[in-house]
């Protein structure tokens, strides 16, 4: 009986089937490399905002602890932003006559709220409590990264999925004595030894169902 195909048609389509295994394969290393890229995490991303503010110059040159603006973040799921008010507690002192500062003080006298510029923003469907995160230890710096260097507050951390997890499966890793979270500048001198008896100290259960974070 006569051969329909010619016996290269078997190389032929041996080859094909192996690059079509190539091609997608590549294709859900490109797609995932790029789901972990600054251009969709936006880590890196500094936002120019509508006053002049520097954190590196307030949290870090005057070392203003991080809960006298934002107030919220030890007994709320919001750390908030603090009101006009509390800007011109020191600045009707302090650069009163700035034109940096027209934007705060037009705020103030017209009750306006000022549009600051979310740079944490996470997704509607993400259920995410600072005071629960500070009480057991997560420093302000291991998601926000080193906010009294920054001049432009800009995105440290991903926030995506797989960094939560991380932590959320490996607390010891990240947890930090109570009466340091808010210290930016600490580092522990031995954490794989400190951390595991910061996790028993704490109560801390690495929960991760998707009910901690989807409710």
């Amino acid at each position: 009986m006569p051969q329909t195909f010619h016996r290269s048609t078997n190389t032929l389509s041996r080859i094909s089937i192996f690059g079509a295994l190539f091609v997608v394969a590549g294709s859900l290393w490109g797609l995932a490399t790029i789901n972990r890229s600054s251009y969709v995490t936006e880590v890196g991303v500094a936002r120019q905002q509508p006053v002049q503010f520097s954190h590196k110059h307030h949290a870090g040159e005057l070392g203003i602890d991080c809960r006298y603006c934002h107030t919220g973040v030890e007994r709320g799921t919001i750390a908030n932003v603090p009101p006009t008010a509390t800007c011109m507690n020191c600045h009707a002192q302090i650069w009163r006559d700035s034109p940096f500062l027209e934007p705060v003080r037009h705020s103030l006298a017209a009750d306006v709220a000022i549009d600051w510029i979310r740079v944490h923003d996470l997704p509607d469907y993400v259920y995410f409590n600072h005071q629960v995160h500070v009480a057991k230890g997560v420093g302000c710096a291991t998601c926000h990264g080193r906010v009294d260097q920054m001049n432009q507050i800009y995105q440290a951390s991903p926030l995506q999925m797989e960094w939560c997890l991380d932590c959320h499966r490996h607390p010891e890793r990240y947890v930090r004595p109570l009466d340091r979270v808010f210290d930016m500048g600490w580092a522990a001198n031995d954490q794989t030894m400190l951390g595991p008896e910061l996790v028993r100290a704490n109560h801390i259960r690495t929960r991760t169902d998707c009910s901690t974070c989807h409710r």
